[in-house]
Parts: C-alpha cells; structure tokens; sequence
C-alpha cells in the first residue's frame, strides 16, 4: 500500500520545473534514502512530496494515512532541514548572541525545557491546554533516548548546534507523524550523536513510522534504510531496493581476539565486526594496541594466524597468502613510512602500490603509470613526478605513500595516522580528499587511527576505542 504516490508530477510554474516528470512512491513498511550531489533537485523532489508546489492536471500526488490519528497532510508529513538545527530565533537573535551570556534576559529566553512544555500545551484562545500525557511520556523517552537530559536547563540560544538538531527532532516525533523526511540528518553531529540518531531512527521505523533521509553522499546512508532514489540533474530516479545492492556483508571480524607479549596484554577479549561501506576511527591513549590490531588485519603480526579473524568472509590460516590478503587493501602507517628508504622516483613508490610491493626494479606499463600519475595529481603531488623519495620532505612522503594506499582502489583502506606530519593545508586537502573518495565508492571501507579528532574526516560513522590494559 503507498503511503506516499506522485504519478507523472510536473509542477505548475515553470520556473521550478525539474528535468523530467516525478514518479515516485512511499510504501508502508519502506524507509526511503534520496541521494545525489548538491544542486541535483533532492529539496525540490521533498518540495513536491510536502505540496510546497501545485502540479498540473496531467499529474499526481496521492496520500493514505489509514490508521493516523491525523487527519490532514501537514500533521501526518514533517519535514526538518538543515537550517532548522540551528535554533528557535527570534528577530533580536543575532551572531554573537551565543557567547554574551551576560546579556540573556531569562524572562524572555526559554530554555529546551520551556521549549519542549511549549510545544506540548499549544496556544489557544483559552490559553495553554492540559498536556497530553501521552505526549509527554514520548517526550520524556524522546530526551533520555538522544541524552538531552542534561541540557534541559540550558537557554536554547546557547545550545550548539548538535543539541539543537536534537531539539527539533524531538518536538516533530512528540506529535507522531506518519512521515518523517530529514534532510542532511546527521550532518554537524557527533559520531556517537549520528550512531544513537541512525540507531534511534531505526527503532522509530521498527515501530511504524517511514522514514525519508536526505543525503548527500551514499555512505551516510544508514542499514536500516530499505530503498533509496537517486536524483541527478534535477532528474529522479526510479526506486531501487538498498539492502539487496549493497549487502551487509562483512569486511572483517574479530572473535575474542587477544594479543599478549610476554606478561603484557595488549588486546584482550576483542569482539570487533566492520561491515562493507562503513568508515571506522580507532582511538586510544598511546599503547593501547591500536597498531598491533591493524597489523592482525594485514597479517604483518606472526600472532594474527592464531587468533580468531576473518577476512572478507574467509578465515584467517585456511589457506590463503599474504598477497591473497594483501591485494583487497590499501594501507599506509608510520610503520610502513619509516621502513621505506628506496631511492627511486617518487611515480614508482606509488606505482608499487598495485603490485603490493615495497618498491619497483621494472618498469610498469604505460597505463600503470597513467593510474599513478593520476592519483598523485589528484593527491597535489604531480610535481613530485621524477623526484626521488628519499630526497622528499617528510610530508611529501607521507602523500606519496597516501596517493600509494589508493592506487588500485581498493575494498579496504587502513590508514594509520595518515596526516602525520602534514601541515595544515595538507590536513584540510586529505580530509575533503577521503570525504570526496567515499562518496564515490560506497562500498569501500575505511578503518583511521588518529590521535587528533579534528583530523577525522566527515564520513566517519563508526568509532572503537581501546582501552589500555
């Protein structure tokens, strides 16, 4: 049964018209993904869908909300965009307002709680109506569940804008709506912000409501999304089944994994599953094994063939080669770096990267080549071509060997401090380059060891931190 039917849609005023007429379609039990670049129409295709815009008679839109409690479309579809994280401003708010605390006049600056209340008991010309208590149980589990419970004291204006994306969610699920589109939903939240919002999002869908993210990029789509639409030059396409594309497969799994040397633990008792697509940082305080796990994953550490770890579905120790392994992963670390001492032009150190080797005493084809240049230009590094690598300054190396881990494209990128010794242009250029890659391949995975959260690019969705034992 659709919940949601545009048959044919053109919209009236020419002015907005999209590429071709929208076909698309809500169906109970779907949870939806529209994706595409910026600027693709992914807003206008949302604009139709909420009826900002009447279409022509030879189209569409067709609505069935049986079984809501609501009776028109406005209460049964709420849609929340970016903008809307960024606070309830008045026409007093202005850019500093934030920091001037001293300046808040509490009685007129509600705090999230007042807000909340507000919202709950309406305006009427009678005044502010009796609560319903329902309502306000959803609100009080709505809190707990995005952990707002501690900013309830705060003026909003001084929320940031993590905590004020929470707010506004939390004000459209309290009214139980049929529909919930949020475009860019995890954008300016924090790793363990996005995990309880997907997390939460996917019980929410459990419980019946269909949900529509917006997003920009394909890896932030989250598991528990059915279908997504794809929109391209301001054309929609068809709807497409997403869990039977992209799989759940797993990259990699640890089973009760421990590491120990002599009367040292390293690891201990580590259950860890990455599945294809996702993008991990590993964190942790200096000797806490992160290294020592990474080298288990690219069966550098003589102990990884005694340990429980699978590898792209296959059991570590049942037969396969170091190069079996090696050839699905892409992998640079201060490791890596300090063991390379080849005096030989920096295209070749990158070159060897298709060819899992240290370095290269033949000369690869001219297409080899070709990829290699590619990347390095890509990377900013093309005028490095014919230097030799030991001539190089330490942050040129390290983005040759960056530009090497990519070379082939791999299914899996390890990246151990990758910005180590790069300055702050190269850490911004590295940064945008990994979000740019992942959002060109969807299913590649990347696993990130950093010391320095402000390094992590945006397309992190997942963190594991280690302890030290």
């Amino acid at each position: 049964m659709a919940i949601i039917e545009i048959k044919n849609g053109e919209i009236a005023d020419g002015r907005f018209q999209m590429g071709a007429p929208v076909d698309f379609s809500l169906c109970e039990g779907e949870q939806i993904a529209i994706y595409g670049p910026n600027g693709a129409g992914k807003t206008r295709l949302v604009e139709i869908i909420t009826g900002r815009y009447r279409l022509k008679p030879s189209g569409s839109i067709c609505f069935d909300f049986s079984g809501s409690e609501h009776k028109y479309v406005s209460d049964n579809v709420k849609y929340i965009t970016f903008r809307d994280s960024y606070g309830i401003a008045d026409d007093g708010y202005y850019y500093q307002q934030r920091w001037n605390q001293a300046e808040i006049d509490p009685e007129f600056t509600p705090t999230t709680e007042a807000v909340l209340r507000s919202y709950l008991e309406g305006n009427t010309l009678l005044g502010p109506k009796e609560p319903d208590q329902a309502k306000v149980a959803k609100m009080e589990e709505l809190v707990d569940a995005f952990h707002l419970r501690d900013s309830l004291g705060k003026y909003v204006i001084s929320l940031s804008s993590g905590e004020l994306r929470k707010l506004q969610l939390i004000k459209l699920l309290i009214t139980a709506p049929k529909v919930l589109i949020i475009d860019n939903p995890f954008l300016g939240l924090d790793i363990a912000t996005r995990l309880q919002l997907s997390e939460l999002l996917a019980q929410l869908a459990a419980e019946g409501l269909s949900v529509i993210l917006v997003v920009s990029r394909r890896s932030e789509i989250p598991s528990f999304i059915t279908h997504v639409v794809e929109v391209q030059d301001m054309v929609v396409g068809p709807k497409v089944p997403f869990k039977g594309e992209e799989g759940p497969e797993d990259v990699l799994k640890f089973n009760n994994v421990s590491i120990r040397y002599g009367e040292r633990t390293i690891l201990k008792d580590l259950n860890w599953r990455v599945r294809k697509g996702e993008h991990w940082i590993l964190t942790g305080e200096n000797g806490c094994g992160k290294s020592t796990l990474l080298s288990l994953v690219c069966a550098d550490n003589p102990q990884s063939y005694a340990c429980d770890i699978e590898l792209f579905g296959r059991k570590r120790g049942s037969g396969e080669s170091i190069w079996d392994i090696k050839k699905n992963i892409g992998y640079v670390s201060p490791e890596m770096h300090r063991a390379y001492t080849k005096d030989m032009p920096t295209e070749l150190i990158v070159a060897s990267g298709m060819y899992d080797r240290a370095g290269l005493y033949f000369r690869p084809s001219d297409e080899a080549m070709g990829v290699a240049m590619k990347w390095m230009e890509r990377l900013g590094i093309g005028h490095l071509e014919g230097r030799s690598f030991t001539q190089l300054s330490s942050g040129e190396q390290r983005m040759c060997l960056l530009a090497r881990a990519f070379v082939k494209e791999p299914p899996l990128l390890i990246l151990d401090e990758p910005m180590h010794g790069l300055d702050d242009i190269q850490k911004e250029m590295v940064r945008s380059f990994l979000d740019s890659y992942f959002a060109e391949h969807p299913s590649a995975t990347l696993i990130m060891v950093t010391h320095y959260l402000d390094e992590m690019p945006d397309c992190i969705d997942h963190h594991l931190i280690l302890a030290k034992h």
